[in-house]
């Protein structure tokens, strides 16, 4: 019951958050540069049930391990430099799949890479040569490091990449975007992690690895909505909530660091996977990403990356998002270049004025949730019993994004937690910072 109370607290504080909303949402955090100071190092991590976890993971110089390891954002052509030093008991390394070329200085030769010794360091180059989403993790007893936290997200921006006037993944128009999300997939064995702390390594035995966390940028749910860097998760400062306004492109940064297939579902509508592994899905090169794959489910392999575009307009649906005049919210739907939608709502004009198809049932036959606006219209508000509601401050849409393996989304059996978000449709101009 204890941890049931946790859970729901967790909930309460996380999306109390959501009023604020004071960081960047719409663009990936993380460290830009070109050289990167990491530190492999133990801590601990907290889970959405209000428990606790050991790890390993990567620090910033002197700062926390985080899980994952921070974010790198580099640009195309960069030469990057890397240091690694070591505080663990044992050797440590990075590898860098989809990056050509890493030349490897000091430590000692390992079995994929020079590793940094206990208390040693090494050093890794290597040029971004291709735009893209990547992983980077221990190349040093995979099985167990991985596992333990020692993994993060490579960013490299596209030559010419201007975020206030061109926000392309890869250079190439059908690449284009509005905001972009890192959903960097992780699950994890507490009993493995157990062992490890109190230095019972000898009986880890990877043949019975049964995970019971799952996390979204080294969250649980609901603190994937909490914001960036909230002082009660200073291990865990990356966050996992995606917003939008309809008729925008939202990039989903997908990466899989498990070794589970994780088949992650965007509620709402499909998405284009337009990227795998950093390389475009064209025919050709300069193509564009006319192979692209439409799917309303993207299936996450180990060590995969995909990069793919949602878009929301409420197309579809069959009634008008914005509510109708006999509603009380009477609007126009000007459609002027002919491509079905009002320019500036982004309103599905043949559905502009047709009434919601079902009858909304009396306020005494519902269960209000947090994020309930009181009316099923974008941008409108209704009215609700005292206490309820107010967590949509903008009368947004709510869509739960989440794992479709049932049992990911929860929390050491709590649910709901795990690996699971929201997405919020904002109406138009709603601040998106």
């Amino acid at each position: 019951m204890s941890k049931l109370f946790n859970g729901i607290t967790r909930w309460i504080a996380a999306v109390t958050l959501l009023l604020g909303l004071g960081q960047a949402w719409a663009v990936v955090d993380g460290v830009t540069g070109t050289t990167f100071n990491l530190t492999a190092k133990p801590d601990y991590i907290s889970t959405g049930d209000g428990g606790t976890a050991f790890i390993w993971g990567y620090a910033l110089g002197a700062g926390r391990a985080q899980y994952p390891g921070p974010t790198l954002i580099i640009n195309q052509g960069d030469t990057v430099t890397i240091n690694l030093g070591n505080q663990l008991a044992e050797p440590v390394s990075i590898i860098f799949p989809g990056q050509s070329g890493v030349n490897a200085t000091g430590g000692s030769a390992g079995l994929l890479t020079r590793e940094a010794a206990p208390g040693g360091s090494v050093t890794y180059t290597f040029t971004a040569s291709q735009p893209g989403t990547y992983l980077y993790h221990s190349g040093t007893r995979s099985e167990l490091q991985v596992e333990m936290g020692l993994f993060g997200a490579i960013i490299v921006r596209p030559a010419g990449f201007d975020p206030n006037l061109n926000k392309i993944a890869y250079g190439h128009p059908g690449s284009a975007y509005d905001h972009e999300y890192l959903f960097l997939l992780s699950e994890m064995d507490p009993r493995i992690h157990d062992l490890v702390e109190f230095g019972r390594m000898a009986e880890i035995d990877n043949t019975i690895y049964f995970p019971v966390l799952w996390f979204i940028n080294g969250r649980t749910a609901p603190d994937t909505m909490a914001d960036v860097n909230v002082g009660w998760l200073p291990t865990q400062p990356y966050n996992s909530l995606p917003r939008m306004h309809p008729g925008e492109k939202l990039l989903m940064r997908m990466v899989n660091a498990g070794r589970d297939l994780h088949p992650f579902h965007h509620h709402g509508n499909n998405a284009t996977v337009i990227a795998r592994d950093g390389r475009l899905l064209q025919s050709a090169p300069g193509a564009g990403p006319d192979l692209g794959v439409s799917d309303f489910t993207i299936k996450t392999v180990p060590g995969e990356t995909s990069d793919a575009i949602f878009e929301w307009t409420g197309k579809g649906l069959g009634w008008d998002i914005y509510g109708t005049a006999a509603d009380g919210f009477p609007h126009n739907c000007g459609d002027v270049n002919g491509d079905g939608f009002d320019e500036t709502t982004h309103e599905y004009c043949p559905d502009h004025g047709k009434a919601i198809p079902v009858i909304l049932p009396n306020q005494q036959d519902l269960v209000f949730g947090g994020f309930w606006s009181g009316s099923p219209f974008l941008g409108q508000f209704g009215v609700l019993p005292p206490g309820e509601g107010g967590l949509n401050l903008n009368g947004g849409l709510f869509f739960m994004w989440h794992s479709h393996t049932e049992k990911e989304i929860v929390t050491n059996d709590i649910f709901p937690g795990g690996m699971m978000t929201m997405v919020i449709i904002e109406p138009p101009g709603a601040a998106i910072p």
